[in-house]
């Protein structure tokens, strides 16, 4: 009798009630699983249990679905570091968004294609661009400089670039690509570039190039030559 009793106590517990946060967080977490391509409002209401018009009563369509993952991921980069100088503070939040993107892969293209798409981005990413600007200004910039940062800081400002060249490993080989000796001879700069960056296949970093690292180094180019403007001799 304890043992039905608890088994039916089991079954009447309610259910967490349907909500646009948990909406947005099965979504993030099916598209971290299998990319924003396969992700579908069918396979979202199946992670939840629900019927697919259920989520349309939280966001209605994919569009605006797509909108509030992001908001999602921009709130998972850390605050404005307090009592520490701009740069630092720049720094560090910069390379929490970067965490942030490493952890969900997809996300970059799906954040220049929506910023695109949109006339002005979504209130969450405003607050985050706000917060950013505050930072400068905080530290002293100019209306003008802070123009320049944010164009020069581009999409660094959310955690990552668009590289000029995709050289990840896993890529497949380019059927129409030139035999190396002919390509060294057509294009010796970029040869001599090619070969003088790659790295060795067991090296910690492995083939290609340190990704983290050349973020890193564009990032305090970038704040070095701000600081300069802002701090001239």
């Amino acid at each position: 009798m304890v043992e039905i009793a608890t088994q039916a106590g089991a079954v009447a517990q309610p259910r967490a009630p349907l909500s646009r946060e948990r909406v947005l967080t099965a979504a993030v977490a099916l598209a971290d699983d299998g990319g924003v391509d396969a992700l579908s409002m069918r396979r979202i209401a199946q992670a939840l249990g629900v019927v697919p018009m259920a989520l349309y009563k939280h966001v209605a369509n994919k569009n605006e679905l797509l909108d509030g993952m992001i908001d999602a991921l921009v709130g998972e980069i850390d605050p404005p570091a307090r009592d520490t100088d701009w740069k630092t503070a720049v720094r560090r939040r910069v390379l929490s968004a970067r965490r942030m993107l490493l952890r969900h892969p997809w996300a970059p293209e799906v954040i220049e294609s929506r910023i695109k798409a949109r006339a002005t981005p979504t209130p969450v990413v405003l607050e985050y661009l706000d917060s950013m600007i505050g930072i400068f200004r905080a530290g002293g910039f100019s209306i003008d400089l802070v123009h320049h940062a944010m164009h020069v800081m581009g999409s660094r400002l959310l955690g990552f670039s668009q590289e000029l060249f995709e050289d990840s490993p896993d890529r497949e080989p380019d059927p129409d690509a030139l035999p190396p000796e002919e390509m060294a001879a057509r294009y010796p700069h970029l040869t001599e570039l090619a070969m003088a960056v790659a790295h060795d296949q067991e090296s910690v970093v492995g083939s290609g190039c340190d990704d983290q690292f050349e973020f890193e180094f564009a990032l305090d180019l970038t704040l070095d030559g701000l600081e300069r403007l802002h701090s001239p001799a």
